[in-house]
């Protein structure tokens, strides 16, 4: 299992830092992430980004024989 949570804390919490004492951790949804096989809850206020398809457009760039960046954009 992974979890979507701050860095900052071992909470959901930003301003409680470190390892605090009494503390809940609201999950506000629970997503599955099929392709890599587990599923991961968000916690707090936490976004997250999006996965690359299985084809990322980054694999087409090339350069042409003059140098030129070619499939860009």
């Amino acid at each position: 299992m992974c979890i979507a949570k701050t860095h900052l804390s071992i909470s959901s919490d930003p301003a409680l830092k470190g390892a605090p004492r009494g503390w809940k951790l609201p999950v506000r949804e629970v997503r599955a992430s099929v392709g890599a096989g587990f599923i991961y809850p968000i916690c707090g206020q936490m976004r997250t980004m999006p996965g690359l398809p299985s084809n990322p457009a980054a694999q087409n760039i090339d350069l042409d024989p003059s140098g030129n960046v070619v499939w860009l954009f």
